[in-house]
């Protein structure tokens, strides 16, 4: 599968002045580290339903995953820390929720996707995570920045060479939260905050990818 062309980092002093000078994320700052090369990866598909080796309750949480959604035209991807696994509308199937709130550049590029992929990545890429979190799209190429190599599915899914596991999702479903159903926690969670009220995503996992030695 060939790289995306845009995959040339930047300086490290000017990434470092770019990467959140007042801001932390996910509860640490850590010097950036750019991805410069990589050799071909080999992903290898494996069954989700019996090879899964995280525990679904901790698996959003701590430095987070990728969430990446596009096309070869235009694509982006973003850190996330809330989600959900299981199994929905279809026998036997396995799903993976995300959410987005219509504040975040991916928005706009879920909305018009059928699939999408969630990413994890190893202890020692942090850094990847942590500026995926703070840095929006809508200022520039974040891959390219860090130097990451975009590669796409069969079905045109962007996800990156550097990542650990990816996961393949078609949409099944989408709707923005209703808080009209909302108890007190969700409530008081959005009165604090402006960026709006998340919208939730399911997709039923269609390829589950783990990148080899």
């Amino acid at each position: 599968m060939p790289y995306s062309s845009r995959t040339v980092p930047l300086s490290t002093r000017r990434l470092r002045a770019m990467c959140c000078p007042s801001r932390t994320f996910l509860g640490r700052r850590k010097k950036v580290t750019m991805m410069s090369s990589i050799s071909s990866p080999a992903f290898h598909p494996f069954d989700v339903l019996r090879e899964f080796a995280h525990n679904p309750f901790t698996w959003f949480k701590g430095k987070g995953l990728l969430l990446a959604a596009g096309d070869r035209t235009q694509c982006n991807a973003m850190t996330i820390g809330w989600g959900a696994l299981g199994n929905s509308w279809v026998s036997g199937n396995a799903t993976l929720t995300v959410y987005v709130t219509p504040k975040r550049y991916t928005y706009g590029l879920m909305e018009r996707a059928r699939y999408f992929t969630v990413m994890s990545f190893d202890e020692t890429q942090g850094d990847i995570l942590d500026y995926m979190g703070c840095h929006s799209g809508r200022d520039g190429d974040k891959a390219a920045a860090l130097g990451l190599h975009t590669l796409y599915t069969e079905r045109e899914t962007p996800y990156f060479a550097e990542a650990v596991e990816v996961y393949e999702c078609e949409l099944l479903y989408h709707a923005p939260l209703d808080p009209a159903g909302f108890s007190e926690a969700p409530r008081a969670y959005y009165a604090q905050r402006t960026s709006g009220i998340h919208t939730q995503y399911t997709g039923q996992i269609i390829q589950a990818l783990r990148r080899g030695e």
